[in-house]
């Protein structure tokens, strides 16, 4: 045992040894490239061979860069030391870099010895891409890094713990186009602190503590987010110059109302989801004056259709916010919306040109040009009867989780007069939609469908989970025959007295798993299914007529929590 103890250093010694050749042979090498991520280095490589330009050394233990000899590194121009230990980055060892565009020393600690890194950082001259993401740097540390960086163009500096963006900060890099400042703890940003980046494009400034912004006036930006924070007002500066901006992320704030845009943008994707909006009238965030101010917003937008000022805007996100009514007028403006999503709003109702609960018959609204609406979680119990009329080109529709009742089809499969308005406003006519492919009616507590309740609307797609106890007789799905693709019955709890479905003949999709079948419905014969999913109902068995006329087509099915009986399982073969 002893002389065991004793040998203990040697055979350690050696396996030590072993380690670090193992180690760098785990650099994966070509003619330009070296890679040695996650190869245990606590130390540079002595040398790099000629022609190598690319140097990965991330997620290693290097503690500092430095050297006076590194034959080979005077050609490299990218060089990654993320996710390492460094603290230390000499002048020496940068004088080597003359030829070094992009920096990446994110998740480090050079919050350490940040005076002599950075004066040795001026040495960096012809750097275009910087990474000092997760670094513990405060403000003035970045601002001493960058104080020389004459050539910058992307800046990253993340995850730092930045309170404040002083005037002046990035006067050294007037060339800076991309700058990510997300993750910090920026509370004030001073006037001047982006003067002199006249070729800034996109600012991220997403997860920090900025509770307002007034006067915004960085015209030339292309993308801007702003999430995450704690904001409550936005304002912007009006110029004689246009604002190039595209792309704007104002979600997950404290936004009380919709902000007010500059007269002059390009703004085509606009996020204001997660705030806690109530109006869609500019600067009015008292949803108790909403219906006094609605009859004032309609009397604008007929007398200035551009109001809104959002002609450009493609994408609207304005779900999960507070909004209690959808008003159309507001939208007239947006002749390039395609996509609008309104989901896990207080939604109840939906206005037109006059006010909701109006008695004049025909009222409707003018079209918009949405292919894509979200209106899932709401508390919508009736669309008005103009509604999909007002929406000529929409092709896709989520209502999931509303109070949402199909109506009968006036025309019963014949094509006749299907354009009658419900009795009462009570439900919702889904018939006679010729554009629309996607229909989500999932948790509507809806507990029938009526006769040819979507005749002439061509769905590709019918979501009708979720609604317990649905009874769906054979003329309910009439009319989709030749289009419905993929339909949902899942989580309904429906016995085999409730699910009765047509010969659908384009049906390729089937979710019936979650309800109380024991036998699957005849009608499903004539369907070429390619995935079936009848998990968790009363299956002692599958038929063979229904096996035999999927053979050719079934790609996919899931059965699992059924009674099989193991006596009759020939259907497996």
């Amino acid at each position: 045992g002893c002389l065991l103890l004793w040998l203990l250093p040697s055979v350690l010694r050696a396996q030590s040894g072993e380690e670090m050749r193992s180690r760098s042979m785990a650099c994966q090498q070509s003619p330009t490239k070296v890679s040695c991520k996650g190869a245990g280095l606590r130390r540079l490589p002595k040398e790099l061979a000629h022609g190598v330009k690319y140097l990965e050394l991330s997620n290693n233990f290097i503690q500092n860069l430095s050297g006076s000899s590194m034959p080979g590194f005077g050609q490299l121009e990218y060089l990654d030391v993320c996710f390492n230990q460094l603290e230390v980055v000499s002048a020496t060892a940068l004088a080597r870099l003359p030829q070094l565009r992009s920096l990446l020393l994110g998740s480090n600690r050079l919050d350490r010895n940040y005076l002599a890194n950075g004066r040795a950082f001026r040495l960096l001259g012809r750097v275009e891409l910087l990474d000092l993401s997760a670094n513990n740097l405060e403000s003035h540390m970045a601002g001493w890094y960058i104080s020389n960086l004459t050539r910058l163009r992307m800046l990253d500096l993340s995850g730092n713990r930045m309170t404040r963006l002083p005037a002046g900060i990035f006067g050294s890099s007037p060339r800076l186009r991309e700058l990510d400042l997300s993750d910090n703890y920026i509370m004030e940003i001073e006037e001047g602190a982006f003067e002199a980046l006249e070729e800034l494009e996109v600012v991220n400034l997403a997860l920090n503590s900025l509770h307002c912004i007034s006067g915004f006036s960085l015209t030339q930006l292309r993308v801007l987010n702003l999430s995450h924070n704690a904001l409550e007002l936005f304002l912007w500066g009006e110029g004689a110059e246009p604002y190039l901006l595209q792309v704007l992320d104002l979600s997950h704030n404290r936004l009380l109302s919709f902000p007010q845009l500059p007269k002059a943008h390009y703004l085509t994707h606009l996020n204001l989801s997660n705030n806690l909006i109530a109006s869609l009238l500019p600067g009015s965030g008292d949803p108790g004056q909403f219906v006094l101010l609605y009859e004032e917003m309609v009397r604008i937008n007929r007398t200035q259709p551009a109001a809104a000022g959002l002609t450009r805007v493609t994408d609207l996100d304005l779900s999960n916010n507070r909004l209690e009514l959808l008003p159309f007028p507001f939208f007239h403006s947006l002749g390039s919306l395609h996509s609008l999503s309104l989901a896990r709003n207080c939604l109840q109702d939906v206005a037109g040109e006059s006010l909701a609960g109006s008695t004049e018959p025909g009222s409707r609204s003018p079209a918009l040009s949405v292919r894509s609406l979200d209106l899932q979680d709401n508390a919508l119990r009736a669309l008005p009867p103009w509604f999909f009329t007002s929406l000529p080109q929409l092709e896709e529709i989520d209502l999931g989780s509303n109070s949402l009742q199909p109506c009968e089809s006036q025309g019963n499969g014949q094509g006749g007069d299907s354009h009658l308005p419900p009795p009462g406003g009570t439900c919702t006519p889904f018939y006679n939609v010729p554009g629309l492919k996607h229909l989500n009616l999932g948790k509507n507590n809806i507990a029938r469908l009526l006769p040819f309740a979507f005749n002439q609307t061509p769905l590709l797609s019918l979501d009708l989970s979720g609604n317990k106890d649905l009874f769906v007789p054979k003329e309910a799905l009439g009319g989709l025959e030749l289009s419905l693709q993929k339909l949902s019955l899942r989580g309904n709890q429906m016995d085999d007295s409730k699910a009765e479905l047509p010969c659908l003949g384009t049906l390729k999709v089937l979710d019936l798993s979650g309800n109380n079948l024991s036998l699957l419905p005849t009608g499903l014969l004539c369907s070429p299914l390619e995935s079936l999913d009848i998990r968790n109902n009363n299956l002692a068995t599958l038929g063979k007529p229904a096996l035999a006329s999927w053979s050719r087509s079934l790609k996919d099915v899931a059965v699992a929590g059924n009674p099989f009986s193991c006596c009759s399982l020939a259907w497996l073969d």
